[in-house]
């Protein structure tokens, strides 16, 4: 038998972004859009002097599923590298495609439902795609 699709933690997630609103002078962002379900989501971000997320904002347009993964990279992206936001996105590739295990990233586990729907994965990896493309803008800037 199949897990549903949505589940209570999912849906919770969906709602509980605590970064839903855009930085005012970032030092980076990035805007990605999925082709096939039409979710967009938006990052900025500011890095410390090592190249960390010092803090993030974002605004997101998608289904549950790209807000609820929106909101796991929001809760815990705050210092990490832009080697450890691309490992993970990667990572979350690789899962969704059925080549790799559940990537350890704190909560993912309640977007498990989703493997078998590809129309989904999109939403799913949109958020560490825009992230990882933030830092990478943020990047020049933070070197000065």
């Amino acid at each position: 038998m199949n897990a549903p699709l949505y589940n209570a933690e999912l849906l919770r997630l969906a709602t509980g972004n605590p970064y839903e609103e855009r930085l005012t002078d970032p030092m980076g962002s990035a805007e990605r859009r999925s082709p096939v379900c039409g979710s967009r989501i938006a990052v900025d971000v500011d890095l410390d002097a090592a190249g960390r997320v010092a803090a993030i904002g974002m605004q997101v347009s998608a289904c549950a599923y790209g807000q609820a993964s929106a909101t796991l990279l929001a809760r815990h992206a705050i210092g990490r590298s832009h080697q450890q936001l691309a490992e993970t996105r990667d990572a979350i590739t690789r899962w969704l495609a059925g080549e790799g295990a559940m990537p350890e990233w704190p909560g993912l586990a309640a977007l498990a439902a989703v493997v078998p729907h590809s129309a989904r994965h999109g939403a799913v990896r949109l958020p560490f795609e825009a992230a990882v493309d933030a830092i990478a803008a943020a990047a020049p800037r933070a070197a000065t």
